[in-house]
Formats: C-alpha cells, structure tokens, sequence
C-alpha cells in the first residue's frame, strides 16, 4: 500500500494507469484479433447466426480494420484471416481498382467504323469494317446510334459486307454451359472485343387480357431469326409463380425461338433476359438485324474478318468512361464487363488481350502498390470461377491502400449501398455501408467499407466456404452491423 502512495505523490501513478489502459485495451482488442490471423474468438451475435444457419466457424474467414490503418495496424477482428478462400464476385474488386489506378477513371474503348469503297447515290460499293476493341458496353441503344452514324456517312445499301474484326481479344473458345449448366444465363457470357449486348436478348412480355394473350417484344432485332410474336394467357385466377417455367420455351434453335406454354397475367410486365444459344453469331445476327430495322440493305453477308492495313476510320463510336463502367460491374456484379476490364490491362500493355497477359499485368501493378500482401490468384477477374483465391488479410489491406488513392471516390461509389441499390437493395443489414457482394454455390462473401456510428471508417472482408454458404447471409449482415456499432 505503502509502494502505491509513493508512487501517487510523485506522479507515477497517472503513468502506471496511462500505461496499464494501454496493455488492457490491447489485451481486449485480443479477443477478436489474432497476429495470425488464425480461429479466435467472434462477436457473440455472430456466433449466433453461424449456428442458425449450421455453418461451422472454420467456414468463415474476416478481417475488419480501420480503412486509415495500414499493414501493421491490429485489426478489431480477424479471423482465419490469412487463408486462402473463393471469393466469388468480390474479386471484381481487385480488377476494378487495379483499372481505375492503371488506365484512369475516364478511359474510354473506342470502335472504330471503316468504309472500303465509293458512295453514290446513298450506295456503299464496297465493305463496312467494326473493330471490336473490348467495349464492354456497347449495348442496344449504342449499336443503334452506331449503324445511324453510319447512315450519316450518307450510306443506305452496302453493296459488300459488314466485316466484324474481332482479333483485339485472343481468349480460348468458351463453353457457356461449363461452369454450372446454365448456357442460356447472361452471367456465363463469355467476353468477346466485339460484345453486343452481352451476347444477350432479352424479351418482355406484356398481357393483354382482353385478347387473351401476351404480347412479346424482343431487343436487339437479330436477323434470320424466327421470334414467336404472342403467348397465350394463362386461365383466369393463376397466380404468377414459376411464370417462366410456365412458358415451356424452346430457346436451344438459335434461329427459333418458340412457347409452348401460357403466360399467367397476374405477372403484368415481365421482362426475361437469355443468352444466345449460338454466341459465336450473335453479333454477325445482331449488326444484321440493326441495320436492317434501320432501313439500310446488304447485299453481302455479315462475316468475321480483319480491317485492311492504311485503312483511316470513318469514324469511332465511344464507350462510356471507366468510372461509369465499374459501377455496373460492381453494383450489378455483372461477369462479362468484368472479364472486359481485366482483359484491357492486357490490351493497352501488349496490343492484343490475353488472360495471362491481363494476369502478369495485374501482378506487376500489385507488387508496386500493395506490396507483400499475397498475391490474388485472379484467374478471369470476375470471381466466376472455382480457381480463384485470396486472403482477408490481402484484400482488407487492398482496400486500404484504396481508401488513400486518388481515384477512392471512384471505387467507393462503384459499390452497392446497404440496403440502397445494386446487388445489396434487399440487404437486412442496419448499417451505411459501401460493400461489394459476391456468391457461387458454396461461397457467399462481402467487401468494402463500413461507416461507424463513431464516425470512423472500416474495411471489412467476410468469405464464407462451405456447402451451406446459401444460407449465410444473415451473418454476413451480423457481421456488418457489429462493424457498423463502433461508438
């Protein structure tokens, strides 16, 4: 007792309580945080929810920790932190950040349009050339304004062809079906330098009750297809349901499309997007049909091909500028613009994008800017793969270095808001929150930044591996409100 009233009279002690406070606050911040990164300890609401949804703690891997901090900052928690895991869709974050800081936030992909030939009295004699350069938007209303561009030029008939050159992109051929089965879903879209509406139609289908049918409108025109105009209406009182399955399409004829079902009108409007059954030919089909609902006539055929050497654009359709483009890559977690993003480092370093020159390109820009964070195994840059790899702990400091870059702003408004839009407008989670989402059958996973009630900023990152990820979500939104509840 004696030792405490010295150590009080000279001052001592307001530094043994400074210091002891200190050791404490360290040794609570030790019950969620693990210099490993190894199984510790979680928030108690969390365990709570792993339990509900029969997911074993080992299932998840997180890191949560100041967006301010850097490598060396404890992390509020960590758990499994330093395991390798499938992260789904949340890859698109490393692809989409590397590409605001290696091309910029207005980068732009050019499709130059080329006219071999002379023009009189409104007829081209000669060919039309499209050069695909990755425009990972260049959807419906874009091709429109293209072939209206191209009218400009004061061509109505094209004695010749339309040659689409698409040697910009060197990816293997793809199967849509390989990954889960699904061809005719929008997300197995394979990248292509000339992408028309993400090699996808979508049909919208619309009641009309008294005539006893659905009315269908198809987007883009396709040319040599044959589209079935109406579907007839279910009986009166069906409730919508499984309105799809109710069609019984036959979509597998590339030139056909066919319902051998009924359309309940309880669905009202409806609008179904599907893939090409051919996807080689979708874009040869739509150019075709665009420019044929535009009035113009061909006499030749659309064809793949290469633009002649010396040959000067008449003009260059412009894309959206990047910043615009990864905030549908990320919102919507949309696959084929991912894998455009990630193939264009390739394309502006070597002339011609390839996925193992996008992936050298990534890892070059990793080393220099995130530094000894291991490395993430990218594969296609989108997330839609079983080969995919990263860690919390390398993602988490991903984001971090993100939080003090330029182009943060950028990458931050790309993401979906908690419980606001995007691929998080559903989202049962409490806090403000910019997080990128992402899911395969076995992986449910969430990224980004938790805004604090205390007025800080967090980067979380929560992967969960396991058969029962499908059921997950509740604890990822446990786990974002328990970030969110710093005071």
């Amino acid at each position: 007792m004696k030792y405490f009233l010295r150590m009080a009279r000279s001052g001592r002690w307001a530094r043994f309580v400074a210091v002891a406070g200190a050791l404490f606050g360290a040794a609570a911040c030790a019950v969620h945080a693990q210099p490993g990164g190894g199984a510790v300890a979680l928030p108690p609401e969390v365990e709570a929810t792993l339990a509900r949804a029969k997911l074993p703690r080992e299932s998840l891997s997180v890191l949560v920790t100041d967006a301010q901090g850097t490598a060396r900052t404890p992390p509020r928690l960590a758990h499994r932190a330093q395991v390798p895991v499938n992260p789904a869709s949340v890859m698109k974050l490393v692809t989409t950040y590397a590409a605001l800081e290696q091309l910029g936030p207005a980068y732009v992909w050019n499709t130059p349009v080329y006219v071999q030939g002379t023009v009189q009295d409104g007829s081209l004699r000669g060919n039309v050339y499209i050069q695909g350069q990755g425009d990972p938007k260049l959807v419906m209303e874009r091709l429109w304004l293209l072939m209206r561009r191209l009218q400009a030029q004061g061509i109505q008939v094209i004695v010749g062809d339309i040659v689409l050159d698409r040697t910009a992109f060197d990816v293997p051929e793809h199967d849509p079906g390989r990954f889960d089965g699904e061809p005719l879903r929008p997300y197995n879209a394979a990248p292509d330098a000339l992408l028309l509406n993400y090699k996808s139609s979508v049909m919208t289908f619309v009641p009309d009750v008294p005539a006893g049918l659905a009315r269908i409108q198809y987007d883009p025109p396709l040319a040599a297809v044959q589209r079935q105009p109406t579907v007839a209406l279910a009986a009166a009182g069906t409730d919508c349901g499984d309105w799809r399955g109710a069609l019984r399409a036959d979509l597998a004829d590339p030139a056909k499309v066919v319902f051998q079902g009924v359309y309940p009108a309880a669905c009202g409007e409806r609008v179904w997007p599907v893939a090409a059954a051919d996807p080689r030919g979708f874009a040869a089909r739509a150019v075709e049909g665009m420019w044929r609902e535009l009035g113009g006539k061909l006499t030749g055929s659309v064809r793949d091909g290469k633009v002649p050497a010396g040959l000067k654009p008449a003009f260059v359709a412009t894309s959206p500028a990047l910043a615009e483009v990864v905030r549908d890559v990320n919102k919507y977690s949309n696959n084929v613009m991912a894998q455009h993003v990630f193939l264009t480092l390739a394309l502006q370093k070597n002339g011609v994008a390839t996925f193992d020159g996008a992936r050298e390109a990534l890892r070059h820009w990793w080393q220099a800017r995130i530094g000894d964070a291991e490395m993430p195994q990218a594969d296609n840059g989108a997330g839609l793969s079983r080969d995919a790899r990263l860690t919390a702990q390398a993602l988490a400091r991903m984001l971090q270095v993100a939080w003090q870059s330029p182009v943060m702003p950028d990458l931050v408004a790309s993401l979906p808001m908690s419980g606001v839009d995007g691929t998080l407008r559903r989202s049962q989670s409490r806090a403000s929150a910019h997080l990128k989402t992402g899911s395969l059958r076995d992986v449910m996973a969430v990224a980004g930044y938790v805004h604090a009630a205390s007025g800080r900023r967090y980067v979380l990152v929560a992967v969960i591996n396991h058969a029962n990820a499908g059921s997950a979500r509740p604890v990822l939104d446990a786990l974002v409100d328990w970030a969110a509840r710093d005071q």
